[in-house]
C-alpha cells in the first residue's frame, strides 16, 4: 500500500475524481495503477469517471474502489456510505424457465429407464454367456478330412447335446488297462496332453492300445516295444516324449496330424502313403 496521505487531497469532489487527483499526485500512471492492483487500466479508467455501470455489480465497484484508494492512502468510507452504491439493493433473479412438475418427473424417469435400458443390454449378454459356454473351439479345430469317419460323426454331433467335460475314449477293439507305467530308468514313449485330441495308438502285436479322444491333463506312457504305429490329430496340443526327450511331430505332420511308426530300437519314422 502507498502511504500518500501528504498529496491526498481535500474532501471532495467525486470518488472517482479523488483517485485520479490523487494518483497524479502520486506520479503514477493508470498502467501503474492497474499493474498494482491487477485490474484492466479500463477499469481504472471507469472508477475515476464514475462510469461504475461498465465495471459491473455495485459490490464489485465497491471493492475495486476501497483497493484503488488503500492503494493511494485515500479514505472514501464516507463517500461510500453516502453514495448510491452503498444502498443499490442486489439484483432479483427472475426465472424465465418454468419448467412444470409434471415435466419435470417425466424427465427424470426418462434418465431412469434409459439407464435400465443401457445396464440390461450390458449385463444380459454377459449372463448369457457364463450360463451357456461355448462349445470346446479345441475339438472344432481338428481336421475332420485326416479323422476315421466314425470319429468324425462323433465330433460332428448336434450342440444340443449335453456337453461332456470329460473326453469318453471310444475303443473298437477290447478294453484294455491303461498302459503300467515303465520302471523307473527304463526308456518309454510319453503323450502329454494340453488340449483336446484324437489319439490312435497301435501295438506291436496289432491290437490297438489306444483309440479316441484324449483332453487336456490327460497323459499316457508306453514301455519300449510295445507301440508300433501312432497317429494323432490336433498335433498343437500334443508333447510327445521318447526316452525321456522331446519329439518335434513336423516331419511326420500333414494338415495338423502326425503320423508315424516305432523301430525295435526305439526310432521314429514317418508312415508311407
Amino acid at each position: 500500500m502507498m502511504q500518500s496521505n501528504e498529496f491526498a487531497p481535500e474532501v471532495g469532489g467525486s470518488c472517482g475524481a479523488r483517485l485520479k487527483q490523487a494518483r497524479e499526485a502520486a506520479g503514477l500512471s493508470i498502467e501503474d495503477v492497474a499493474a498494482k492492483l491487477k485490474m484492466p487500466a479500463r477499469a481504472i479508467q471507469s472508477l475515476e469517471q464514475d462510469d461504475f455501470a461498465r465495471i459491473g455489480a455495485p459490490v464489485f465497484v465497491r471493492g475495486q474502489l476501497r483497493s484503488y484508494a488503500r492503494l493511494l492512502g485515500v479514505d472514501l468510507e464516507e463517500q461510500l456510505v453516502a453514495s448510491p452504491i452503498a444502498s443499490t439493493a442486489p439484483s432479483e433473479l427472475i426465472s424465465h424457465t418454468h419448467t412444470p412438475r409434471y415435466r419435470r418427473v417425466f424427465e427424470q424417469t426418462t434418465r431412469r429407464a434409459v439407464y435400465i435400458v443401457m445396464t440390461a443390454a450390458i449385463a444380459v449378454p454377459i449372463w448369457i454367456a457364463t450360463r451357456h459356454p461355448a462349445g470346446n473351439s479345441a475339438v472344432q479345430s481338428l481336421d475332420m478330412a485326416a479323422l476315421p469317419a466314425g470319429d468324425a460323426a462323433q465330433l460332428a454331433r448336434p450342440a444340443a447335446e449335453p456337453a461332456q467335460r470329460t473326453p469318453v475314449i471310444a475303443s473298437i477293439g477290447p478294453s484294455l488297462p491303461p498302459a503300467a507305467a515303465p520302471a523307473p530308468g527304463a526308456k518309454s514313449l510319453t503323450f502329454k496332453f494340453s488340449g483336446d485330441s484324437w489319439v490312435q495308438i497301435v501295438g506291436n502285436d496289432g491290437r490297438k492300445l489306444e483309440e479316441g479322444i484324449l483332453g487336456a491333463g490327460q497323459e499316457r506312457s508306453y514301455a519300449p516295444g510295445e507301440v508300433a504305429n501312432v497317429r494323432l490329430g490336433n498335433t498343437a496340443a500334443v508333447e510327445v516324449l521318447n526316452a525321456g526327450q522331446a519329439v518335434d511331430l513336423t516331419p511326420f505332420s500333414r494338415a495338423n496330424v502326425a503320423r508315424f511308426t516305432l523301430s525295435s530300437d526305439g526310432s521314429l519314422a514317418p508312415v508311407s502313403d
